[in-house]
């Protein structure tokens, strides 16, 4: 009855829109400004509430080295990450990223650009449907992950439904559900089996996977700034920069997982070597591993050195590439989430954001009729001719990743409005009307897996993944972004 009313109520409001009627975008007042902070709590105490040009075409990429840069130039404390940690600029003080939010007296998005977007009361709706469902699932959040075995809660999988729950608590209206959303993502952080630890608390870890639940802690930590919420993560990314290791992210993923790390904790502690760590990373990913995981000449990604033409290539049953659909929304989402945080003159900035921008205009002729993207971005039947039908899509969790990279390019001002609002729109109302469920089960998620047609069987919309929590952590980062942008 939710949704039915949800969408109901958003082809009136498409309608009404057309005819010139409430065209007005309303911009949600919980939106992070650069250098805007946010109160600390007490200890126990409640969560506060909420209080340019763009590109439209991909530039050229730029060519980089394939390893750490070494300029001396010194960059200045900036923004932490989105999502709740603007606090942390405040206590580094300094000058605020580059990007900078759009505004309703900004004239850069026009109404015609996100026409059939809902309102941000239906946005806000829909998150919450998802959310309770799976906390109703899993009331208590430090018990152990069981599927195949056992794992603890802190995994990389439950640390992106974290993140995706923190910028939902980043832009909800109602003070209660925010004083819950803190409460649980504490309760999950200070587990007793595993405290503030990284996965499985091993601090020498390289694996950008058990470093995903740093982003969380950040979030936290920037709410409520008690050094025990950050210690270990802090001391496993000291780690790796003493080490000098570059060679770590040899896989997409890993970018999501870990790179919004390097950069929050660079601007907390206003020290560009975790800038120059993070950099070292990525060129390896970006122009080493395997000859490469950036395809330059398309803007897409290979998920890791089996893909790619320069070693094992594996391809779709025709011959071609492939380009996994949410390995390449790991690399945008993770490309959002640091430059959020990046200072303006950040050395590398300048490439992140080509690269950025080269990606999200690469996915959108890829977009399906429905809105979503097919689980292998440009052969849409690759799972049915490898034998897997049912896989191919729609696929909610790259979509998702893609949404949520879209709409913060938008409200950043880094993307066209005009190109990409229309995208963002379909994908996200084709995600709310087939994959939502009434009973806030998010279906049509791909499981785990390392290429399309990973999951046991077809996709569906009462089909479970073996891990729900990503899938719904990626729908949460979409929704948070969709919400800044809703009438």
């Amino acid at each position: 009855m939710v949704l039915a009313a949800l969408r109901f109520v958003r082809v009136l409001s498409g309608a009404a829109a057309l005819c010139g009627v409430g065209c007005s975008l309303a911009w949600s007042v919980g939106c992070s400004e650069p250098s805007s902070t946010t109160p600390g709590l007490s200890t126990g105490g409640t969560p506060p509430s909420p209080a340019g040009a763009s590109a439209a075409a991909a530039p050229s990429l730029p060519p980089v080295a394939g390893g750490a840069s070494s300029s001396s130039e010194g960059p200045g404390p900036g923004l932490p990450l989105s999502g709740g940690a603007a606090e942390a600029a405040g206590q580094a003080g300094g000058p605020s990223a580059a990007v900078v939010p759009l505004s309703n007296d900004s004239g850069a998005i026009t109404p015609k650009a996100l026409v059939g977007l809902p309102p941000r009361a239906d946005v806000l709706a829909a998150l919450r449907l998802a959310n309770d469902q799976f906390a109703g699932k899993w009331p208590d959040p430090t018990i152990d992950v069981v599927t195949d075995r056992v794992r603890p809660s802190n995994l990389h999988t439950r640390a992106v439904y974290y993140e995706g729950l923190m910028a939902l608590y980043a832009v909800e209206t109602d003070a209660q559900r925010k004083a819950q959303y803190y409460e649980y993502a504490v309760r999950w952080g200070s587990s007793p089996s595993h405290p503030w630890q990284v996965t499985n608390g091993d601090v020498t870890t390289v694996n950008a996977d058990s470093q995903a639940c740093g982003q969380p802690y950040l979030a936290l930590y920037a709410i409520e700034p008690e050094p025990v919420r950050i210690q270990q993560i802090e001391a496993s990314i000291r780690n790796m920069l003493a080490s000098g290791n570059t060679t770590a992210w040899t896989w997409i993923d890993a970018l999501h997982m870990a790179m919004p790390v390097f950069a929050g904790l660079g601007v907390l502690r206003n020290d560009p070597a975790f800038f120059e760590g993070m950099w070292g990373l990525y060129a390896h990913s970006r122009n080493t591993e395997g000859g490469g995981l950036l395809d330059a000449a398309t803007g897409l990604w290979w998920r890791d050195a089996d893909y790619t033409p320069d070693a094992t290539y594996i391809r779709s049953p025709s011959g071609e590439s492939v380009y996994w659909s949410r390995g390449n929304g790991w690399v945008l989402a993770a490309l959002a989430r640091v430059l959020e945080a990046l200072p303006a003159n950040e050395p590398h900035r300048p490439t992140y954001e080509a690269d950025f921008r080269a990606l999200a205009a690469a996915v959108v002729p890829l977009q399906r009729a429905d809105g979503f993207w097919s689980s292998s971005l440009t052969l849409p039947n690759h799972c049915q001719s490898a034998g897997q039908p049912g896989e191919d899509g729609p696929e909610t969790t790259g979509t998702s990743l893609f949404t949520y990279g879209l709409g913060w390019g938008i409200r950043r001002g880094l993307l066209d409005p005009a190109v990409y609002g229309p995208v963002l729109v379909k994908a996200w109302n084709g995600m709310v009307d087939v994959a939502l469920r009434d009973d806030g089960f998010v279906g049509f998620m791909q499981s785990t897996g390392s290429a399309p047609c990973s999951s046991p069987g077809p996709l569906g919309a009462g089909v479970a993944p073996n891990f729900e929590d990503l899938g719904l952590g990626c729908f949460l980062l979409a929704g948070s972004e969709v919400a800044q942008l809703s009438p």
